[in-house]
């Protein structure tokens, strides 16, 4: 996201504030919401090199939550009278979108030339026939929550797994009759998709469960595309989020000031720290260039903190633009790297993404193990069930060797922090009554837990295991 594309964003902030703080048009908060959260999921997709493709990605994010929807929902929500705003919404700029190909706005609506007017028609008419089928859903089966969880699972891999993101893309070149010799990897980005896949997973799980509340069609388009978390989370719940859709945060200028202040913090973050930082930090070419350890240190240092603001930077954006609008975002960061030990960093960084880890993988995991008719012990619950968590963390961010070696690293992590920490628990008594120790503990601890979430950003930097640990000779002072 560029610093243009945020001043437009906050500007929808405002209009949709604005809006919304007056009585007699109060009801227009909702459809202008999810009118720029559909435009968004459009305007921030990246232009890509196959003919259409970046028009039809988006559309096929629509009918991806509009389904998802009609598997969730319960009966009485599905009133086609009820729903019919929103499917009129979308469908008016899917179709406003391929007049644009008339005007010459490549570029300025859509990243690339809208496709012809037919094709959209067309998109729209699927669009209504899927909408009034899943209106008449009486009920959706259990096995049919888990088949679609599985199916957003594997749309996930696709797109992760270089080799099939590239087969693909070759595929996708011949049906459009463009060079399939040129296929890359990097021709499909599905903007977004990462995020949504959180959230559609998490109603599609909870609605297995019976947990999850009652929501509008127009209400669940926004809470899965709401713009200002769109990209890069944090990834909220539904049942939290449409809380502040029915009764936003009252308006008042200490609010608009909070928001403010918040995005003032962000835009710093990301636009002027992490941008300084990255000219500096580690990536593949200063990898392989730099020869003293000294230097590897200060690359090392500079992508630790270069990542933390760039990611919190993004936070606190979404957080700022949300407020605007009256809704509070969760938070996602506090204070990681001022952590006594790697437990309490990962309950700070990225909190919306290991909580939800926690709540639809590491828990349910850990349940089905400890109520095997054959005992596990305990021990090798926890070190299974670290392990696979921060695995299946690493391979979300992408299917590579350095990201099961990053998530590998942290999951023994874990396991080795939770057993030491088992051991000692008498000394850490001692040492609490004691506030000088425990004070001095504390610091090394923290520098510590530090300097191993620093070393492991060496996996994840860096594209291949030969060059982490390369670079992790250099460290260290062994040459390349």
């Amino acid at each position: 996201m560029s610093l243009i594309q945020l001043l437009i964003l906050i500007g929808a902030a405002v209009v949709i504030c604005t809006v919304g703080g007056f009585s007699r048009t109060t009801r227009l908060r909702l459809p202008l919401m999810l009118a720029f959260s559909v435009l968004a999921i459009f305007w921030l997709q990246p232009a890509l090199p196959i003919r259409g493709l970046d028009f039809f990605l988006p559309t096929g994010m629509l009918i991806l939550v509009l389904v998802s929807w009609g598997l969730t929902a319960r009966p009485e929500e599905r009133s086609i009278r009820l729903n019919l705003r929103p499917v009129v919404i979308i469908a008016g700029i899917v179709l406003a979108l391929a007049t644009t190909r008339l005007f010459s706005l490549k570029g300025i609506i859509t990243p690339s030339r809208a496709p012809q007017l037919w094709v959209s028609l067309i998109v729209v008419v699927i669009f209504g026939v899927l909408f009034l089928l899943v209106s008449r859903f009486k009920h959706v089966s259990k096995t049919w929550l888990g088949v679609s969880t599985v199916g957003l699972i594997l749309i996930f891999i696709l797109l992760k797994f270089p080799m099939l993101t590239e087969a693909i893309s070759s595929s996708l070149r011949g049906l459009t009759g463009q060079n399939t010799g040129a296929a890359s990897s990097l021709d499909i980005r599905w903007l977004g998709f990462s995020y949504v896949a959180f959230r559609l997973i998490h109603t599609l799980r909870d609605r297995q469960s019976g947990r999850l509340p009652g929501v509008t069609l127009e209400e669940y388009f926004i809470y899965v595309l709401f713009f200002p978390a769109f990209t890069a989370g944090p990834i909220d719940r539904v049942e939290r989020f449409i809380t502040f859709l029915r009764a936003p945060s009252p308006f008042s200028v200490e609010r608009i000031e909070q928001a403010g202040e918040r995005l003032f913090v962000g835009i710093a973050k990301k636009f002027i720290v992490a941008d300084l930082l990255a000219m500096m930090a580690l990536n593949a070419y200063n990898a392989g260039q730099v020869q003293s350890a000294g230097w590897a240190w200060i690359l090392l240092y500079a992508y630790a903190f270069q990542i933390f603001f760039d990611f919190s930077g993004y936070t606190d954006i979404a957080i700022g633009l949300a407020g605007i609008m009256g809704v509070q975002l969760p938070e996602n960061f506090k204070r990681p790297y001022l952590q006594p030990n790697l437990t309490q960093f990962w309950n700070n960084w990225h909190m919306t993404l290991t909580q939800w880890f926690r709540a639809y993988f590491f828990n349910p995991l850990t349940r089905a193990l400890r109520s095997a008719e054959k005992p596990v012990p305990m021990w090798v619950v926890l070190l299974i069930t670290q392990m696979s968590t921060f695995v299946l963390i690493g391979l979300w961010h992408g299917i590579s060797l350095n990201f099961i070696a990053w998530g590998t690293w942290h999951g023994l992590g874990l396991f080795l922090q939770n057993r030491y920490s088992d051991k000692v628990r008498p000394f850490s008594a001692w040492l609490a009554e004691r506030p000088g120790l425990n004070k001095v503990s504390r610091v090394l601890s923290t520098l510590l837990t530090f300097h191993f979430v620093a070393l492991g950003w060496v996996w994840f930097a860096l594209p291949s295991i030969d060059l982490s640990l390369s670079t992790f000779s250099k460290l260290f002072g062994f040459g390349g």
